[in-house]
């Protein structure tokens, strides 16, 4: 009776990494084509992506300089900010599930101390290097949000 019970527990056990590991794979695929996918209707499309893009130019220069400032500050907090490992930490473990990858924790706490400086420096630098120039008022009341 409990050599049944041991034999049936590893057979769902068993079953259970396959499927696992068939799933993974079934994933992966899945990403490649709705990627290529994607870029057939970016690629394809090129008058509509330049019409999408356009709208959303006219949205982004018509929101007010306290609503950019706003947004940047929403983005960084999300991604950069103090909160924002723990939403890294379950972002890349769901990754690594989908991918059927087992989930590292060095890598994950590597990624945390290191690509959101990184990021938090990109989106410093596009501040003081495009956003100056594009709209000034909005840095300005960027920086006293900010403080």
């Amino acid at each position: 009776l409990m050599e049944e019970e041991i034999k049936h527990k590893a057979n769902e056990l068993a079953e259970d990494y396959h499927n696992q590991g068939s799933n993974a794979i079934k994933n992966i695929f899945a990403d490649i084509i709705a990627l290529l996918a994607f870029a057939l209707v970016i690629i394809n499309s090129k008058r509509d992506v330049i019409i999408l893009k356009s709208f959303m130019d006219d949205i982004i220069y018509g929101l007010s300089d306290s609503a950019k400032a706003f947004i940047i500050i929403l983005f960084t907090d999300i991604f950069v900010g103090f909160h924002s490992p723990h939403g890294w930490e379950i972002i890349l473990e769901a990754l690594s599930r989908h991918l059927g990858i087992p989930e590292s924790r060095e890598f994950i706490f590597l990624f945390i101390a290191t690509f959101p400086v990184i990021l938090d420096s990109v989106i410093k630098y596009w501040i003081f290097r495009y956003l100056n120039r594009i709209s000034p008022s909005a840095v300005a009341t960027y920086r006293t949000m900010n403080e």
